[in-house]
């Protein structure tokens, strides 16, 4: 999915495996390695890492150019992105934190769900 269309960034999964999403500022260290998730939950828990990751480089970068409309855009649409599959993820395998919207009904729910490293 093409997430922008400024030639300076990495889609959010390139530039999470990087840990850069700015492409002129990125300098290779070593190797580069894909992360393979072994099933679903894991998937949508790294899909959330990159999502979270690409959010806080943007952030950082608006906190210099508070004023760059286009990398604004792209701040609220991951994070929204990002809201709909924690959103997803916390209704088939349970709460992520303590401040979870799935626990507003049932505060001590995270405590019965298997952990991430459980399944």
């Amino acid at each position: 999915m093409m997430y922008n269309q400024n030639v300076n960034l990495f889609e959010p999964y390139q530039g999470f495996i990087r840990g850069n999403m700015f492409k002129n500022l990125y300098s290779q260290f070593g190797k580069i390695y894909d992360i393979n998730p072994m099933n679903e939950q894991a998937e949508l828990l790294t899909y959330i890492d990159v999502l979270d990751f690409a959010c806080i480089d943007l952030d950082l970068y608006l906190d210099v150019f508070p004023d760059n409309q286009q990398m604004i855009q792209l701040y609220n649409k991951l994070l929204n992105e990002k809201r709909n599959i924690l959103k997803k993820y916390e209704e088939n395998y349970g709460p992520l934190s303590l401040n979870s919207d799935a626990l507003q009904s049932t505060p001590w729910a995270w405590s019965m769900c298997p952990w991430p490293w459980e399944v």
